[in-house]
């Protein structure tokens, strides 16, 4: 039979950790190995147990999840770093992705969720709940434009003409037109009327 891969619990709710612990006592490939409720505790649990998986609650006070999550990855790189959440905000999950996290899951899914991206975070892979995807995928096309970009592209959902943006900004129309071509390019838009609602839809503008 494999070594089954150990976790530790880590969140400030004891009826959370023992809802997951519970769970997980359910698959014969994971084991729990120990429980923390804050991310000191955590780091310093983390340097004993030395767990293949961390699954971690970002929010919790004192030493949040992002600050356990950047020591543990420092500490105990051998430990992977599921950050588990209720919280499905953007910025969250390129901040705790950029902390040293391989995955990101929500709390609310289901089990056979949770065990698959523990799974794949301690094979050294990485994980986001196909419920962020969507979150995630905006997060990472919105990084695909530069300032100069997003600013112009404002300017459009505004409803200026390229002469306009040229006129406010103080650069050329051939200039505005080259980054409106870069614009339809990096999203994958036929016409800038596209650009701008596949924008707003995805919240890259307002």
């Amino acid at each position: 039979m494999p070594t089954p891969i150990t976790c530790l619990i880590v969140d400030d709710h004891e009826v959370v950790r023992e809802g997951l612990r519970l769970a997980l006592s359910r698959t014969e490939s994971i084991r729990v190995v120990g429980e923390a409720a804050d991310g000191d505790a955590a780091v310093a649990l983390v340097q004993r147990r030395r767990p293949n998986v961390v699954i971690l609650d970002v929010r919790m006070p004192g030493c949040d999840g992002l600050e356990a999550a950047r020591r543990i990855a420092t500490e105990a790189p051998d430990s992977a770093i599921l950050m588990f959440t209720a919280f499905a905000e953007r910025s969250l999950v390129s901040r705790g992705l950029e902390a040293g996290a391989k995955g990101y899951i929500l709390k609310e899914a289901p089990q056979q969720t949770l065990v698959r991206a523990i799974q794949k975070v301690a094979e050294g892979e990485g994980y986001v709940d196909p419920a962020l995807m969507p979150a995630f995928l905006t997060k990472e096309r919105e990084g695909m434009l530069t300032a100069r970009e997003r600013e112009i592209l404002q300017l459009l959902a505004d409803g200026m003409s390229n002469a306009d943006v040229a006129a406010k900004l103080f650069i050329s129309q051939e200039t505005v037109k080259s980054h409106v071509r870069h614009i339809l390019s990096k999203l994958e838009a036929d016409t800038r009327t596209h650009a701008v609602a596949k924008a707003l839809r995805q919240s890259i503008i307002d």
